[in-house]
């Protein structure tokens, strides 16, 4: 039997992840069928079998990928440029993903994925580490930031790394639940938001 590269095997692996995701957020996690799977991936029944026993692994696979996807965004966007421009480059990493047809599919199965986590505890779990994780993240660049006067003092580190990823996730169920809804002016008011509460001075965007 020719071996298999393990490239291979994980394009096969997103290959049935994203017709997973295609089937959950056209019908939902508990009409979805692993036939309906087996269906529009294209691959048969065996080859969906030789990765994941479950729908329920299924779920928990995307809302892992998910998990990873977005700490990696946070990461990069904290780790190029300024400090204090850092919010900028978290804030347009996640807000402009908003317009992409093919990223609104995702983000209605992370909606669901919200909803499934009140019933299943592992599902709990990974969608936690999705909120607390980039939270952390955040919070560490912000107190960071404080140190280096980019940041007023007076602001809660923790607080406002809460309120950015709360803001976050708000937009994400509007942009779902709003054909008008438009992405830039809410970039903009986030924007004059986040300045205030950090207390921006005219030199602090320079360090």
């Amino acid at each position: 039997m020719p071996k298999v590269s393990p490239e291979y095997l994980e394009s096969r692996r997103a290959e049935i992840l994203d017709a997973a995701i295609v089937c959950f957020a056209r019908d939902g996690f508990h009409h979805t069928t692993m036939k309906d799977i087996v269906r529009e991936s294209g691959l048969s029944p065996g080859a969906i079998y030789n990765y994941f026993q479950s729908k329920e692994e299924i779920i928990e696979s995307i809302a892992a990928r998910r998990h990873e996807k977005e700490r990696q965004l946070v990461l990069e966007a904290i780790s190029k440029g300024p400090i204090a421009t850092a919010l900028d480059r978290v804030r347009d990493a996640f807000l402009d993903d908003l317009d992409s047809s093919r990223e609104r599919l995702r983000r209605r199965v992370s909606v669901q994925l919200w909803a499934e986590a009140q019933r299943s505890s592992e599902v709990r779990k990974i969608v936690r580490r999705s909120f607390e994780e980039p939270r952390k993240l955040l919070s560490e660049m912000l107190i960071e930031a404080q140190k280096r006067g980019a940041i007023a003092q007076g602001a809660n580190a923790e607080a406002l790394a809460s309120f950015v990823v709360a803001a976050f996730h708000g937009l994400v169920l509007q942009r779902e639940w709003d054909s008008r809804f438009s992405i830039e002016p809410h970039k903009q008011l986030l924007d004059l938001l986040l300045r205030a509460v950090a207390g921006e001075s005219e030199g602090a965007m320079a360090r």
